[in-house]
């Protein structure tokens, strides 16, 4: 019944489920779409969280690696970033203690993005991520 509203109109079914939350009719939950929302919505937390973690680090390295081009755009995106990053975590403190495994999983996608942002070849940047956690989250911190 409801699993089709679910792939038919998803705010429709939203609204229904809250009503039904709300009155405590717990039979007729749509549990396996509640489930499965849920789960997406901590594996969004967490693509976010990767995804600015890319980002920064990647504006890390092209400020690490070029340089005569640092400037103001790179800086505000850097601290942009950071200010967004403190406040996912903030909102959400269990990705705290993930930061790391993170912070690793994002190194890839910000080489590739400093790669193609600078023209310079994958291999100029290290292998491993070289920023640790109180790296990325300080403020005050620009790699030299």
């Amino acid at each position: 019944m409801t699993t089709t509203l679910h792939n038919t109109d998803f705010y429709a079914w939203t609204q229904q489920q809250i009503r039904l939350l709300k009155s405590n009719c717990w039979h007729e939950l749509d549990v396996r779409g509640l489930i499965e929302e849920i789960e997406s919505m901590g594996a969004s937390e967490r693509r976010e969280l990767i995804n600015r973690l890319a980002v920064l680090m990647a504006h890390l390295l092209k400020w690490q690696h070029q340089p005569t081009f640092q400037g103001r755009s790179w800086q505000l995106t850097i601290k942009e970033q950071r200010r967004q990053l403190q406040r996912l975590l903030k909102d959400n403190p269990s990705l705290q203690g993930r930061l790391s495994e993170f912070r690793v999983e994002a190194y890839g996608d910000a080489l590739l993005l400093a790669a193609k942002e600078t023209g310079l070849d994958e291999s100029v940047f290290p292998e491993q991520c070289p920023y640790g956690e109180d790296d990325v989250l300080n403020d005050k911190f620009y790699p030299e």
